[in-house]
């Protein structure tokens, strides 16, 4: 990833995507110091940098991927979770460029009111359901593929068409295995969307691309936007505390290209493996020249302060612990809430750190670094481990 920090930095940036070039660069370097660490038995030293905690780093999500899981777990229902994914069309993408946080709020906003207003529709439900939804950009090759994955509980609180709570609810499921028609699910989606962007162009809100400067060119672009079917699917359900934060852990704080499938980089390309889905998901290796590869990652760098995982419905900030609780009595579940703390505790406590050459003793910090602000990514120490 340091190749390509370097290779961006010779071209125009926004303030995020440069803020998140160097944080990657100087990841678990001397520039941002440490300490080192001493063996209590065989005294072997290791050097331990600091990492830069950018939410765009692949190397620095586990930790807060734990603690957000952690706190989650308290919000889980003993009932099936439904996984839908939302795609906005390929016409938007070059929309996104200089209007990322107007069309990610609209796909937020747009698929989050489609699933509760279906919901809440007494042919269909009749109930205030709990949502999670988390903002994915990218697709296997780091092309711009914006999407919207969101956990459903399968059930919820009765409400009227409107989707408030009746003043005494009843717990309504879904029919084992089904949540939602798709095909109105769809339409609700995309209707949403566009009312929120047509809004947004009365407002002179958009940034047009040059492809659709022209007025011609907009209006047929509108057209086809409104004309063709958005994508919404329906992955089959999860049931059981355990296998939703699977699906939590997988989905969140997830960035758009982790270590793991990194192959090899020198100074001109960067390696990387991906998964064609058209080839029933086998795994191939692709190659590109350090700028087109920094180019297609700095692509998926939010913008500030962009909150990328939400919750709505029983799961919104508004009476969330008051609804939870009322939906485990009805439930009668009153000891999920401990049963899950008890599932992801462990995940949480801090081992030891064990000597990794004679495995008996303890690593203990010895002597603290500062941060060394001329050094440049090369100074690495050979025994650098994460300081999170």
């Amino acid at each position: 990833m340091r190749q390509a920090a370097q290779a961006g930095r010779c071209h125009a940036l926004s303030g995020e995507q440069q803020k998140a070039l160097t944080d990657l660069g100087n990841c678990r370097t001397a520039r941002l110091g440490g300490h080192i660490e001493q063996c209590t038995v065989c005294e072997q030293r290791e050097y331990v940098y600091n990492s830069c905690r950018n939410r765009h780093c692949p190397k620095c999500q586990a930790g807060c991927r734990a603690a957000w899981l952690e706190r989650e777990a308290e919000s889980l229902l003993p009932v099936e979770y439904h996984h839908l994914v939302f795609t906005l069309p390929a016409e938007l993408h070059d929309l996104v460029g200089d209007n990322a946080r107007l069309i990610y709020g609209l796909l937020f906003d747009a698929a989050s009111a489609a699933v509760r207003e279906l919901a809440a529709d007494p042919k269909r439900l009749g109930a205030q359901v709990g949502l999670t939804a988390v903002l994915h950009t990218w697709g296997q090759t780091l092309r711009l593929h914006p999407h919207l994955h969101l956990m459903a509980t399968g059930g919820g609180l009765s409400c009227n068409r409107h989707g408030e709570v009746d003043a005494s609810p009843r717990w309504l499921s879904c029919r084992p295995g089904f949540f939602l028609p798709v095909k109105p699910l769809s339409r609700l989606f995309s209707g949403k969307f566009l009312a929120g962007l047509r809004e947004a162009l009365a407002e002179n809100k958009v940034t047009w691309p040059p492809t659709l400067r022209d007025g011609q060119a907009r209006q047929a672009w509108l057209a086809k936007l409104q004309q063709q079917d958005w994508v919404v699917y329906s992955k089959p359900p999860t049931a059981g505390p355990e296998v939703v934060l699977k699906y939590l852990a997988r989905y969140t704080y997830r960035v758009a290209m982790s270590n793991n499938r990194l192959v090899h980089a020198d100074a001109d390309t960067v390696t990387f493996q991906w998964k064609d889905y058209r080839a029933a998901g086998q795994q191939k290796e692709m190659t590109l020249p350090v700028e087109t590869f920094a180019r297609r990652f700095l692509q998926h760098v939010l913008p500030h302060r962009f909150v990328r995982v939400r919750h709505y419905g029983l799961l919104g900030n508004h009476g969330r612990a008051e609804k939870l609780s009322l939906c485990r009595q009805l439930l009668a579940a009153a000891a999920t809430a401990q049963t899950l703390r008890t599932t992801v505790q462990p995940a949480a406590v801090d081992e030891p750190h064990r000597c990794r050459v004679c495995a008996q003793g303890v690593m203990i910090v010895v002597e603290l670094l500062p941060r060394q602000f001329g050094a440049t990514c090369d100074d690495d120490a050979p025994g650098e481990m994460d300081s999170s």
